[in-house]
Formats: structure tokens, C-alpha cells, sequence
């Protein structure tokens, strides 16, 4: 399981007094208020460093990091991933999962005795539903959508998920 998630990356300083225009990688940006420090990664190195203000403009977050006060020193920071650890993670629903936490899930095929189908390379969000992308043992691809019907059990610390292939998706 994943330690932590990324929730934004930074894509350019905004204006003169160390400010940068984060790209949100989270279904809720709004949740960057409740943050009071982010994982920076930058390269090989990464650190925790306190946020001191946030603002939105558009589909961009725009923060002040503490000790990032001049535009020269966050234009080295372009392309950063921004991170929070699991614990400072948002509390899911049943029956809900991070995308991080569901690739590479073995999938089990649960109207063939379990039988091994493949993994979970990726997770397309549709809107309506997700879609799982599957790569079959025999290198096929099966893109199967995430509900009820098709959906039998999610067990992310045994490493399977066990579904119901709908006739007419292989």
C-alpha cells in the first residue's frame, strides 16, 4: 500500500513574493486549506514544508511556502510533485479506494473459482463510474466498469479484487 499521495505538482511561480501555481492532482482542492504542511519533491530529494497561505484562481491552487520567498528560488521548484502521507490523507466512503491503492490488484474472475484474469494497470474516472483497466494474463486488455454489477469484493491488504466479467466485455 501506497505511504503516501500526490496532490498536486507545481507548475510556475505566480507573481514577485514566492507564491506558485499548483496543478491539483485530488478530486478536492479545496482540501489544500486543512493542509499545514506538504511533502516536496523535488528530484531525488524530498522535504516537509509548512504551508503559510492559500488561494484559488481558476483550476489552480496558488500557495505561500514557508521560506520560499523570492520568484528566482520556486522557479527551480517547476515540476514538483506535492505529497501528504496516508495518515493526512481524506477519510473514504465504503466501498471507496484510492486509484494508488488499486493498481496492481491481482483480479479474480469470482464466476470461475477465483481464477486469475489479470491486473489493474490504470483506473480511468469516467463521471459516471470508473473504469478499471485490466492487462489479461494473455496480455488482452479488459476495460471493466467500476460498479455493482460487476464489482464482487475489494480486499486491497490481500492484494485481489474479485469480479464478474458482464457478457460481452471480453
Amino acid at each position: 500500500m501506497e505511504t503516501r499521495f500526490q496532490v498536486g505538482v507545481i507548475t510556475s511561480p505566480h507573481g514577485v513574493m514566492g507564491e506558485v501555481n499548483v496543478f491539483p492532482t485530488t478530486d478536492d482542492a479545496k482540501r489544500f486549506r486543512r493542509l499545514k504542511e506538504i511533502i516536496l519533491v523535488q528530484g531525488k530529494t524530498e522535504k516537509i514544508v509548512e504551508i503559510e497561505n492559500v488561494k484559488f484562481f481558476k483550476q489552480m491552487v496558488i500557495l505561500k511556502l514557508k521560506g520560499y520567498d523570492d520568484r528566482d528560488v520556486v522557479e527551480k521548484l517547476r515540476q514538483c510533485s506535492l505529497f501528504v502521507p496516508r495518515e493526512k490523507a481524506v477519510r473514504l466512503q465504503r466501498d471507496e479506494y484510492f486509484i494508488a491503492d488499486l493498481i496492481g490488484l491481482k483480479v479474480l474472475d469470482g464466476d470461475a473459482n477465483d481464477e486469475e484474469l489479470g491486473t489493474i494497470e490504470d483506473v480511468m474516472q469516467t463521471g459516471a463510474n470508473d473504469v478499471y483497466e485490466i492487462r489479461m494474463k494473455d496480455g488482452r486488455e479488459l476495460l471493466l466498469p467500476a460498479i455493482k454489477q460487476c464489482i464482487l469484493a475489494v480486499d486491497v491488504e490481500a492484494g485481489f479484487i474479485r469480479v464478474h466479467v458482464l457478457e460481452g466485455l471480453l
